[in-house]
């Protein structure tokens, strides 16, 4: 019955800079609407309308970050971290893990880069790995998983 999550919703202390944020990842600016100080936006290709995330602001009383992940190639995520410089953001620690490459969970396996929006919100790139999990291994770097594959 649920294939995917079509919509998510974020909050913000400043919509009109979050907008800029976004729309600097990517995203498209589908509908603003000031009065209710909200702004949604299209994720991948606007036409297709298969996903959306709003974003809303709201007093310091009643924020509270959150955490969402964007799905990428694996490709991207090769390059990411030049993508996010270019963009002026810089990626975070995570895990225990120093953001010098992506890093793989490897019962998925995946891997990840995070970073912040400009409220704190916790974000990440995420791009799933065409090997079989091995959910006995921790967190890794990309470049460590690519050798344990490799070696198996």
């Amino acid at each position: 019955m649920i294939r995917k999550i079509y919509e998510t919703h974020i909050l913000t202390q400043n919509l009109q800079k979050a907008i800029t944020f976004y729309e600097k990842l990517g995203l498209t600016l589908a509908h603003y609407m000031e009065e209710r100080n909200v702004a949604f936006f299209w994720i991948g290709d606007p036409s297709e309308k298969q996903q959306m995330l709003g974003v809303w602001e709201v007093t310091s009383e009643r924020f509270r970050k959150n955490h969402f992940a964007f799905q990428i190639s694996l490709k991207e995520m090769k390059s990411i971290f030049n993508w996010l410089k270019e963009k002026g953001i810089t990626p975070k620690a995570e895990f225990g893990k120093e953001p010098i490459e992506p890093i793989v969970f490897s019962w998925m396996p995946a891997a990840s880069i995070f970073f912040d929006d400009l409220d704190g919100n916790s974000l990440e790139f995420i791009a799933l790995l065409p090997d079989k999990p091995q959910p006995e291994h921790d967190i890794m770097y990309l470049s460590e998983w690519e050798k344990l594959v490799q070696d198996s």
